[in-house]
């Protein structure tokens, strides 16, 4: 009797087969994050490079920077005459014109929920975790969407002397006004212009937004808001949600912690990654901030420089050396 030939597999050579896929699977499995790490890098410096060209085109065009906003001190408060942030204001140079053309700058962005509901694709890095709506609104469903690429406002201060003079800090940009390429003394190639932020960012204040200092409190060594006694965290409030809005908690960064810094704040048991802002523009109180450049790619964030090009800056960067490349005119050489 003939015997009939088996072309099966036997459980074992099955499980055999299977435990080869699944070790196959695990080694390829970091390549491809990799992979995809490296190109959101990628794909984020290109987003840079295009805002970098706009802001150029916006200097030529305009003979300046774009301004953060504007305010202005009415005798017994400061009141926003254009609250627009410096994003917004250059939309017309990265193929946004119909959505620029769409704002009126003379009305407020909390009336004009169809614009700032939108999102804007050249705002947000690709590894961002958090690209979605913040705030709610009935008809368009979220009130704004976040910006992962901030303006460079300095050190420390932002806006001081709100009902006198009103002094401005020491980085690219600024409120009320732009700078032109000839007040850069440290050179276009040595100031930061944007660098990169996390959306939904916890923020704290201070106790008091109506607090004036005759002498400037010193730019923060260590994370330690003492000096501030700083209100209650609240989880819910947070940085960079906001793309239409000139302030620097929404639209701006300063250098005050290299990048990626945890600046830890304890509520209720839970610890949270925060930026600091003693006071917004439109409190009496001078604005000091510490708001950190962060991102979601391994070891560093990228950065716009003044004269269009794109870094990749690394966590351990010195302080000294972070401040240095904030100023526009502070004098320092900092080191490559």
């Amino acid at each position: 009797m003939a015997r009939t030939r088996r072309t099966g597999f036997t459980l074992i050579e099955l499980l055999v087969v299977i435990a080869i896929i699944a070790i196959l699977i695990g080694l390829l499995l970091p390549a491809v994050q990799k992979v995809r790490a490296a190109a959101a890098r990628i794909k984020c410096a290109n987003n840079l490079k295009q805002l970098g060209l706009a802001m150029h085109m916006h200097m030529d065009s305009q003979d300046g920077l774009p301004a953060n906003g504007n305010y202005e001190f009415n005798g017994s408060k400061v009141v926003a005459t254009n609250a627009w942030s410096a994003t917004s204001r250059i939309l017309p140079y990265i193929e946004q014109e119909n959505l620029f053309k769409g704002i009126d700058f003379t009305v407020a962005y909390s009336s004009q929920v169809k614009i700032s509901s939108l999102r804007v694709g050249s705002f947000m890095c690709p590894a961002e975790i958090n690209d979605r709506g913040y705030g709610t609104d009935p008809t368009y469903g979220n009130k704004h969407w976040p910006i992962n690429y901030a303006v460079n406002m300095g050190t420390w201060a932002v806006l001081t002397g709100k009902s006198s003079a009103m002094q401005f800090g020491d980085g690219a940009f600024c409120p009320n006004f732009g700078f032109r390429a000839t007040e850069f003394r440290d050179g276009m190639s040595n100031t930061i212009a944007m660098a990169e932020v996390k959306a939904f960012t916890n923020r704290i204040a201070g106790d008091s937004n109506s607090a004036v200092y005759a002498s400037p409190p010193a730019a923060p060594s260590a994370v330690d808001f003492s000096t501030f006694t700083p209100a209650a965290l609240n989880p819910t409030s947070y940085t960079h949600v906001e793309w239409v809005d000139g302030k620097v908690h929404e639209n701006g960064f300063t250098t005050a912690f290299a990048p990626n810094t945890r600046v830890i704040q304890s509520s209720g048991g839970t610890d949270y990654d925060v930026d600091f802002v003693s006071a917004t523009e439109t409190n009496l109180g001078d604005t000091y901030a510490a708001v950190t450049s962060r991102s979601y790619h391994t070891g560093g964030v990228n950065v716009l420089m003044m004269d269009g090009s794109v870094r990749f800056v690394n966590n351990r960067i010195g302080a000294a050396t972070w401040r240095a490349m904030g100023t526009r005119g502070g004098g320092e050489v900092p080191a490559e």
